[in-house]
């Protein structure tokens, strides 16, 4: 399949974009190409799809449940146990609401740790995207329980990984350092070294964890991974709120990718003081994310702009902190860098995930500044075309399905938590 995408707005030119299978091929003026389907790019501007770096997809069933608790008392109380009881329908349905609401603001990749790989896979396929799907792991400290998950990773590469296209690839998932062992985290490091897979790992999420760590461990949470040798450029920490400078070092000296989540930080409280500037300054890729619809309620990768961009100011009392380029940049092409990906970027030779931003809405009039308009001014509905590896999954802001999809998962979500 081949797109010609005509007069479209691209880094303040107006310019032609030619895809041909999954791949930018050609980005010049007046292109003279026969294409499949050509999309006019009048009052629209193109832009890189967003790689929301983490989150928790079939959490959409817990959207607006257990709100306003802290960051331990909703999982124990709210989420954990209700989890316990999610089927594949659940997790299939829930995913695709995830995905559904992820291209109508603009997403096209996403790094996905929850539970039933499968059911997150199976649907990314359906819908479309790309996705860094995590096997799940938890042992609770529990040397059984350590054994299976071992066994559920192995099967999973073995039997079920090479099922899908290569839009969707597997990543261990360890939920932190508190539920699950040293030695299970050792096993994983090697695992994944062995078949070349990132691995995606809440850390330093709060001054509890941190204070535990160090109580338990005698040593802060980066430390700790450092010390146990599991330090790596496949690593992927969400959150990492809690670092020192000598962290920082750790982290940029084994390339490791830390994923800035405002929207949960703030809303459970876990902490505000992220460190951007520093952890840029130091060499380490920081990509966002918004995490899952249960902590942050929505999975909109333009208000999460904003929201790094204005958090990282406040806090410090600088109105030049993590510019509108900066938090941009996070949100695509160093999202892509941090798992593995020739994406983010719109250059021939790069994968064709892309948007068409709708310029006809009052967010971008005056449009002095594209990024800038869009980072603080606008928000997810303001996509109006998502094409992701070189396909169409939305034009005119209408997915196919999208009607089923929402009313479905409605269904699930209500009878899930009524039933508890």
């Amino acid at each position: 399949m081949s797109i010609l995408i005509k007069g479209v707005l691209l880094n303040d030119a107006v310019k032609d974009v030619y895809i041909e299978k999954n791949e930018i091929r050609h980005i010049g003026t007046d292109l003279q190409v026969q294409a499949d389907q050509v999309i006019d790019g009048k009052r629209k501007a193109l832009i890189p799809g967003f790689v929301n770096a983490h989150t928790h997809a079939a959490m959409t069933l817990f959207r607006g449940f257990g709100d306003d608790m802290a960051l331990m008392p909703w999982l124990e109380q709210k989420i954990w146990p209700n989890e316990d009881k999610l089927t594949y329908e659940d997790m299939y349905w829930g995913t695709k609401l995830a995905c559904l609401e992820m291209i109508k603001s603009g997403t096209t990749t996403f790094s996905d740790m929850y539970h039933q790989y499968e059911a997150t896979a199976d649907a990314v396929e359906e819908m479309g995207m790309r996705a860094l799907v995590a096997g799940a792991c938890f042992d609770g400290f529990n040397l059984k329980l350590a054994e299976r998950c071992k066994r559920e990773n192995e099967k999973l590469m073995a039997e079920v990984v090479g099922n899908y296209s290569d839009r969707i690839r597997y990543a261990a998932g360890p939920h932190a350092i508190y539920t699950v062992s040293g030695e299970l985290l050792k096993w994983i490091h090697s695992f994944t070294a062995e078949h070349d897979a990132p691995v995606h790992l809440h850390l330093a999420e709060t001054e509890g964890e941190v204070q535990d760590s160090v109580k338990k461990f005698g040593l802060t949470p980066v430390r700790y991974l450092n010390k146990l040798g599991v330090l790596s450029p496949r690593l992927i920490i969400a959150h990492g709120i809690y670092v020192d400078d000598d962290e920082i070092r750790m982290l940029a000296d084994h390339d490791v990718k830390v994923v800035h989540n405002p929207a949960s930080n703030m809303k459970l409280a876990s902490g505000i003081r992220f460190k951007f500037c520093e952890m840029r300054k130091a060499g380490v890729t920081v990509a966002l994310g918004t995490d899952g619809c249960s902590s942050s309620n929505n999975l909109d990768m333009v208000e999460a702009m904003k929201l790094a961009s204005l958090l990282g100011k406040a806090w410090r009392k600088d109105p030049e902190a993590i510019p509108a380029g900066e938090i941009f940049k996070a949100a695509t092409e160093a999202g892509a860098s941090a798992i593995g990906l020739k994406a983010g970027r719109i250059a021939e030779g790069y994968l064709a995930d892309l948007c068409l931003v709708d310029l006809n809405i009052p967010a971008f009039i005056p449009n002095h500044n594209f990024v800038s308009n869009l980072v603080y001014a606008a928000n997810g509905s303001c996509i109006d075309t998502v094409i992701c590896d070189g396909k169409i999954l939305m034009q005119d802001k209408k997915v196919p399905g999208e009607e089923e999809i929402m009313e479905r998962t409605a269904e699930l979500a209500y009878k899930l938590v009524k039933e508890s």
